[in-house]
């Protein structure tokens, strides 16, 4: 996983994304573009990588990490991101989460995770056991897709993770906004020029989400409507 040096700045709360605000390290969330000796550049992924990674109706098989730590009540943001390697995102960001720090109960810390894929369940397992171990940790995880949706195994996963008081929300404009914003080493000017995705396509993973979370069958209805999508993409 990339270099986790702190970043500066804000960050979205749980339910919505904020606009970010100057970095300590030189980065303005809404500014003109990046200075090339900015500090923040090596901790953020190109544009094609945030297309190819987060892009809904792809089916990238590597998984991308964006993330955001917050302590305590501090409005310092740590962000960092990381890939695969030989074992998945979720599990790098825990074991160096737990080899480099050392948590106190009474300080809480809020961790964000924006994902190119839904965790699996051995991941979602994992995580659990992460949280169980880390008290004062509180996680929110945005995704762009849904990884193996059907499978039993996946759907109790998440379902699991919610019952240990994870949120687990779809990737909107916003979150894709805030990420390009903030995660993404954009041209110069080009701010706000984030790939604009096709609503339906989100609001389709958002209903199977929910349908995931009240033990809701998968129905034929969504599959003609994915196939559909994915004809015209």
């Amino acid at each position: 996983m990339a270099s986790d040096e702190g970043e500066m700045g804000g960050g979205p709360g749980k339910h919505h994304i904020q606009d970010a605000v100057a970095s300590d390290e030189g980065e303005m969330g809404g500014g003109p573009g990046l200075p090339a000796g900015d500090p923040t550049l090596r901790r953020r992924i190109e544009p094609w990588e945030f297309e190819a990674f987060f892009d809904p109706r792809e089916l990238r098989k590597e998984a991308c990490l964006l993330y955001e730590i917050k302590w305590g009540t501090s409005h310092k943001i740590w962000r960092n991101s990381g890939k695969n390697t030989t074992k998945h995102v979720e599990v790098n960001f825990i074991e160096k989460f737990a080899s480099e720090r050392h948590l106190r109960s009474s300080i809480s810390c809020s961790v964000i995770w924006f994902m190119s894929w839904s965790p699996c369940w051995e991941c979602c397992r994992a995580i659990r056991e992460f949280l169980r171990q880390q008290p004062s940790v509180t996680l929110v995880i945005y995704v762009a897709r849904l990884y193996h949706h059907m499978d039993q195994q996946n759907r109790q996963g998440l379902r699991d993770l919610v019952s240990s008081g994870v949120i687990i929300q779809i990737m909107r404009a916003p979150e894709h906004d805030h990420c390009w914003r903030n995660f993404v080493n954009y041209p110069p000017g080009k701010d706000v020029h984030w790939p604009r995705y096709l609503p339906l396509w989100m609001e389709l993973y958002a209903l199977e989400l929910h349908c995931i979370i009240l033990a809701l069958p998968w129905d034929a209805t969504k599959t003609r409507c994915l196939c559909v999508l994915w004809e015209r993409k």
